[in-house]
């Protein structure tokens, strides 16, 4: 009988030992380096839930890409909503600080993009609440980068950090 409550306490203390070893490196990992998401809605249609209300896409969102605020035009981003901070939102970043963009039903026709903000942009116009209804975003928001889409597998792909044509900013920023 001792022998066998000497194996169950050496076992709960492993356990304990890895447990609170696992937890914080998982948590800092999680908080740090990465995470999955799932994307809901259309807004980002086709690039993200192609298939509309029947599937939602899970992608990977890289914390440690955007730690420095450096993020580059046509990548899309994972960022807290400006309206509801409660709420994460998923956007293509159009145009960076200093640039002067052609908005799409914004109340201004162009806006130059103040420094330290970005202006994001759902891909799908119709749908989308995004920086022409907010406005420029703050660096301070953004969460992450998207960069590949992991479920459903058919879809498993790198996520392109493209600008469409039509988006490009009427005058950009020296680099």
């Amino acid at each position: 009988m001792a022998q066998s409550q000497g194996w169950v306490k050496r076992y709960i203390k492993a356990f304990c030992k890895g447990f609170f070893v696992a937890v914080p490196v998982a948590v800092t990992f999680l908080d740090r380096v990465a995470c999955v998401a799932r994307v809901e809605g259309a807004s980002m249609q086709p690039s993200l839930n192609p298939g509309g209300s029947q599937s939602s896409d899970v992608v990977l969102l890289n914390h440690w890409k955007v730690r420095n605020f450096e993020v580059h035009r046509g990548d899309i981003v994972s960022l807290v909503s400006p309206k509801n901070p409660e709420q994460k939102i998923i956007k293509r970043v159009i145009a960076l600080e200093g640039d002067i963009v052609r908005t799409i039903g914004h109340k201004n026709r162009y806006v130059k993009v103040p420094r330290g903000h970005i202006w994001v942009e759902g891909d799908h116009h119709g749908h989308s609440f995004d920086s022409n209804s907010f406005g420029p975003v703050s660096l301070g928001l953004l969460h992450a980068h998207a960069t590949h889409i992991l479920w459903p597998p058919e879809r498993w792909q790198k996520l392109e950090s493209v600008l469409p044509p039509e988006r490009l900013p009427v005058q950009r920023e020296e680099e």
